[in-house]
């Protein structure tokens, strides 16, 4: 399945005719299994997501309108989901605290995109953006301690990006969690953290390791605003989190851009990264995978897939876990 988000991604799903998947191995809730290979480092993630779990306090500010732009979540339906989800799941977790002096992190609750839907301007929400985050630092202690670095916020639209650009302070220091993780949004793989972008509801249920099935090369789909869509347009797709969850191994055709989780996950091991000149070989470059590799990468995308859903409430190792996760490394680089 292909898709792109911006001009640099894309999804493909690769399914060859003829394919014999090896029965799915069983991964418990509570153990990672012996699908460790599809992490970077698994035994470090098992320890420090145990950590996580038993640790982590997150505060969230308590200002703002309630009926307005802050503390309401955003609906849990559309390709906006993710930003709904999390203000949500965060609300539910174990994670928050009402004592700011136990947290490890801040969460400034603002839904740009919320803003976007009572037609406020792109102009207008910087300065509403601006002058809350400047009334929590004369309010609070706790920015001017890091000059921000432990706050973090949330945004799955390039509304958001782009309403808080004007907010130096937001961009530079604090946390952005984001479904545009391209470097042209000025966004900083060490500093931000990517979110994943996920269409609820699913029309199908997820895909398993039925690729016998399966007998198209690949799929695209999207606007042909790009010059490397309109190459593209000659294919078929949909987002990663898409193509994950059906089943599809994504194909990720980009010279920059950060995917969701990738200093947690080997994105290699159950998708295909390419350049984006590899466009021109596209089909040979798939035809050419050998069908045992494409059934490891397929049994891998299926276990993986736990990663990238949203729950309500939310379970261990979701996709609002892995944010948390992500947050809590991102956390330890904090000096005070």
């Amino acid at each position: 399945m292909l898709k792109s988000r911006s001009t640099s991604l894309s999804n493909l799903t690769y399914t060859p005719n003829t394919l014999l998947a090896s029965a799915s191995q069983v991964v418990p809730e509570n153990d990672l299994g012996d699908l460790s290979y599809v992490y970077h480092s698994p035994e470090i993630f098992r320890l420090n997501y145990a950590e996580m779990e038993n640790n982590f306090k997150v505060y969230i500010y308590p200002d703002g309108d309630p009926n307005t732009y802050y503390q309401t979540p955003r609906k849990l339906t559309g390709k906006y989901a993710s930003e709904g989800y999390f203000f949500q799941n965060i609300r539910e977790s174990r994670f928050r605290t009402d004592d700011p002096d136990e947290a490890h992190l801040f969460f400034i609750p603002i839904s740009c995109h919320k803003m976007r839907g009572k037609g406020t301007s792109y102009e207008s929400m910087t300065i509403i953006v601006q002058n809350y985050v400047e009334s929590l630092i004369s309010k609070y202690p706790y920015w001017n301690r890091t000059l921000g670095a432990d706050h973090f916020f949330v945004t799955c639209h390039d509304v958001g990006v782009r309403a808080t650009e004007g907010v130096p302070l937001l961009v530079k220091n604090s946390i952005r969690v984001v479904c545009s993780p391209s470097y042209d949004v000025g966004f900083i793989p060490h500093k931000d953290v990517a979110l994943p972008q996920v269409l609820q509801p699913f029309a199908l249920p997820a895909g398993g390791n039925d690729v016998e099935n399966r007998k198209t090369l690949g799929f695209w789909a999207g606007h042909r605003n790009s010059k490397i869509r309109v190459i593209l347009a000659r294919v078929n797709s949909a987002r990663i989190a898409d193509s994950i969850h059906y089943g599809c191994i994504p194909v990720i055709l980009s010279n920059y851009y950060d995917l969701p989780f990738n200093d947690i996950l080997n994105w290699r091991k159950f998708s295909v990264i390419l350049k984006e000149n590899d466009v021109y070989q596209l089909k040979q470059i798939l035809k050419g995978i050998p069908d045992a590799e494409f059934v490891t990468l397929h049994n891998n995308l299926v276990e993986v897939q736990k990663h990238f859903k949203w729950n309500s409430p939310p379970i261990r190792y979701d996709a609002f876990h892995m944010i948390m996760y992500d947050l809590w490394l991102r956390h330890h680089l904090i000096k005070y």
